[in-house]
């Protein structure tokens, strides 16, 4: 026998892989079709479809009284729906909210839960009752307009999908998760729907782009601003997948003696108001949001948001856009219109195909409809007839009644009558003889007759059929009008913010005194507060203090390095005071055998002076040297072994340079090139040795010094004759009492 594992009997063995693969796809299609996505055509998932049908057998019409919705729901999961009943009310609960329905399918009764994300009340305490818009989805189900199944245990019928009279599936919008799919669809403006419809059914093969002169896209129950941007929109309703950004509306309110505060009155479609006011005063205390002072929640059945500014200087828009930011006062909305196709197939669809999957099943929902009338009409007229014999032969249908013992037949035989009017005269009753008067019976069927000729018409024209469709539509979109409560548009479209992203990002930051201190080694730090005692720093061993400035923590700090580029750090970015600080080159990238020349606060506007180590240099705009990246960036040109060496403010018309071999030199600031980039020209020529000194100054206050001692000494143009000259030239060794180190003195950038 072997080592063969022989299962028992009445056991098969099957192969695993393909056991799991067949029912992890059995699983997958059941959750894409019964649960997850929505039917194109009526814009539902079963569960909705079921709870909509179940209270139109509860007779819970728009002008009925409510049933509690423990009574729904137990219809629902009894009949129709075999899972859980929470999971059950909560499919209804969302369908009476109005903050989640842009339109409401269900009236409710009570506690259905708010905007701060508060749950509804128990089913056993609430009532519910479907609304008009319920109502024209169903409508026509009694008519035979769409199919029927068993329910799930064979006991019931159900409807596949229902007739929907109303384009539900982009009016209240969808979202679900599926294996592997996923769909999510915003509200629309059922008017604005309506309306494109009514286009497409006259235009059949126009384009995506004609439709959205009328959808103006998604309109939301809980209103806001849609940041519109064509391009990203068009793309989106012409493939079925985008986002749309979304942000709170709001306003300025004025208060008393100059004060105002901002009030937020809508805020974006599925955020949480309560967990958006707990993230925002978490960001306060934090201090991420420096230009707030406090938030207030003061809403009633309205939204009411208060904002406090830090002060009333603060930009009211600044503030706006630092939130939007940082909070969901600014939201995403996605769009994946995953949808099932006639129900089976699930495809991604752009708005035109899903407007006209919804008028196709319109058309089939109109045909079938007419054909279950017509059928009616030709039943009574065919009875109507009977009854007219039966008028014109009374006394001779009720001896036949009486006497005959098959009066059936007889009546067939002797009028020839079809069954179907034998029967009807049978079943008549004696009180009905009085009504069975000629005139009226012929009034019936000659309006009988004239409907069913203009049903003939109608099923026998498919123009006539479109004209109808597009009659109806037009009813919704007058019930639905921007004139009606429910249909003026809720969501606003407002352009991008003008706002400078740097503006927005400089106004999150606290600002504060700080001092920055860089050693000579290369390392920062900031120290808080102004300090003007430095004495006590420590520094690493063999390191020491190199240069020092005030600044706020809202200031941009500029390095100068040996290598001729600029570096911007970010003052709230430095690292605190405790320690040594940090290496400038892990902030930059910063090669190792170049220094930190100068560092400086950075004032948009000013101009510089730089200059190599050659005496070669130019004047630069400061708004020009600010780099956006670590690499920083190259300004100053150079040929090894030539380095950078001076960075001065160029305020003024003059400019003095010494030389290591002292030799002093003035000439006109003018004479100097304005570059952004480049080796600049000769400002002084030496023998040997490099530059030691620069100073720009105005003619009219002249040049000024500070000796070792701290004295302060000044010698006017007139005074300084001797040294004037043109720039490149070699200078003159400098007046009596200028110091041996030379160099001007301190001269903070």
């Amino acid at each position: 026998m072997g080592n063969e594992l022989i299962p028992p009997s009445g056991i098969d063995g099957i192969d695993l892989r393909e056991a799991l693969e067949e029912r992890y796809l059995a699983y997958a299609l059941s959750t894409i079709m019964h649960r997850a996505l929505p039917d194109v055509r009526d814009g539902l998932k079963p569960v909705h479809r079921r709870l909509l049908y179940a209270m139109r057998l509860l007779k819970l019409d728009p002008g009925a009284g409510f049933k509690k919705c423990a009574r729904v729901v137990g219809d629902v999961i009894g009949k129709y729906h075999p899972h859980g009943d929470q999971a059950v009310y909560d499919a209804l609960v969302r369908l009476a909210q109005d903050f989640a329905q842009r339109y409401p399918l269900i009236e409710g009764q009570g506690n259905f839960g708010n905007v701060d994300g508060d749950g509804a009340a128990a089913m056993r305490y609430t009532e519910a009752r479907m609304t008009d818009t319920a109502k024209r989805l169903l409508d026509g189900l009694d008519e035979n307009a769409v199919d029927f199944r068993e329910t799930y245990d064979g006991e019931d019928k159900e409807p596949i999908v229902l007739p929907a009279g109303f384009p539900n599936l982009l009016a209240n919008g969808s979202s679900g998760i599926a294996v592997g799919m996923a769909t999510s669809i915003p509200p629309h403006n059922a008017f604005e729907l309506c309306e494109a419809s009514q286009y497409l059914i006259k235009n059949p093969n126009c384009e995506t782009e004609d439709l959205l002169q009328f959808v103006k896209g998604p309109d939301f129950p809980t209103g806001g601003l849609l940041i519109s941007d064509p391009a990203a929109t068009r793309e989106a309703y012409i493939t079925g997948r985008g986002t749309f950004r979304v942000r709170s509306r709001w306003e300025k309110e004025e208060l008393e003696r100059g004060q105002w505060q901002l009030v937020v009155t809508e805020i974006p479609y599925q955020v949480q108001k309560s967990r958006l006011i707990e993230k925002i005063a978490e960001l306060l205390i934090a201090k991420k949001l420096p230009l707030l002072d406090d938030i207030r929640d003061e809403s009633t059945e309205d939204v009411r948001i208060v904002l406090v500014p830090r002060s009333r200087n603060v930009d009211p828009a600044i503030l706006m856009e630092s939130l939007f930011k940082l909070t969901d006062l600014e939201n995403r909305f996605s769009l994946n219109m995953n949808v099932l196709s006639k129900g089976k197939v699930p495809m991604v669809m752009g708005l035109k195909q899903v407007l006209r999957e919804w008028l196709d099943h319109r058309q089939e929902v109109l045909v079938r409809r007419s054909e279950h009338r017509l059928g009616q009409i030709n039943h009574r007229l065919e009875v109507l007839e009977g009854y007219l014999i039966a008028y014109l032969n009374l006394d001779e249908v009720i001896r036949i009644i009486r006497e005959e013992d098959d009066a059936k037949a007889e009546l067939i035989r002797t009028f020839e009558l079809t069954d179907v009017q034998a029967e009807a005269i049978l079943n008549m009753r004696l009180r009905s003889l009085r009504k069975l008067e000629e005139l009226e019976i012929r009034k019936e069927h000659d309006k009988l007759t004239e409907e069913k000729d203009g049903l003939t018409k109608l099923l026998g024209s498919e123009a006539r059929q479109w004209t109808r469709i597009g009659k109806e539509i037009g009813e919704i979109a007058k019930a639905y009008g921007p004139e009606t409560d429910i249909g003026k548009r809720r969501t606003d479209e407002t352009q991008a913010p003008s706002k400078d992203l740097a503006d927005i990002q400089q106004a999150m930051i606290e600002k504060e005194p700080i001092t920055v201190i860089v050693s000579e080694k290369g390392w920062i730090r900031a120290l808080k507060g102004h300090q003007s005692e430095l004495g006590n720093l420590s520094f690493k061993q063999g390191d020491k203090l190199k240069l020092s400035f005030h600044a706020e923590t809202t200031d941009k700090i500029l390095l100068f390095s040996s290598g001729g580029k600029f570096f911007t750090l970010g003052a709230d970015r430095l690292p605190g005071g405790r320690g040594h600080g940090e290496p400038i080159r892990l902030m930059v990238e910063m090669d190792e055998a170049q220094d930190i020349i100068s560092a400086f606060v950075h004032k948009p506007g000013r101009m510089l002076l730089m200059s190599s180590n050659e005496a070669r240099g130019f004047v630069v705009a400061e708004n020009d040297v600010i780099a956006n990246t670590r690499k920083g960036k190259q300004v100053l040109n150079l040929t090894a072994p030539a380095e950078a060496t001076l960075c001065v403010k160029a305020d003024g018309d003059q400019v003095a340079i010494i030389g290591q071999n002292r030799k002093l030199l003035v000439f006109p600031l003018a004479q100097v090139t304005q570059m952004t980039r480049g080796r600049g020209v000769r400002l002084q020529r030496y023998r040997d040795g490099d530059v030691s000194d620069i100073r720009v100054f105005k003619a009219e206050e002249g040049l000024s010094w500070t000796d070792s001692s701290g004295r302060s000494f000044n010698r006017s143009m007139e005074e300084m004759a001797e040294w004037r000259g043109e720039r490149g030239q070699a200078g003159r060794l400098p007046p009596t009492g200028f110091p041996r180190s030379n160099k001007f003195g301190t001269s903070e950038l």
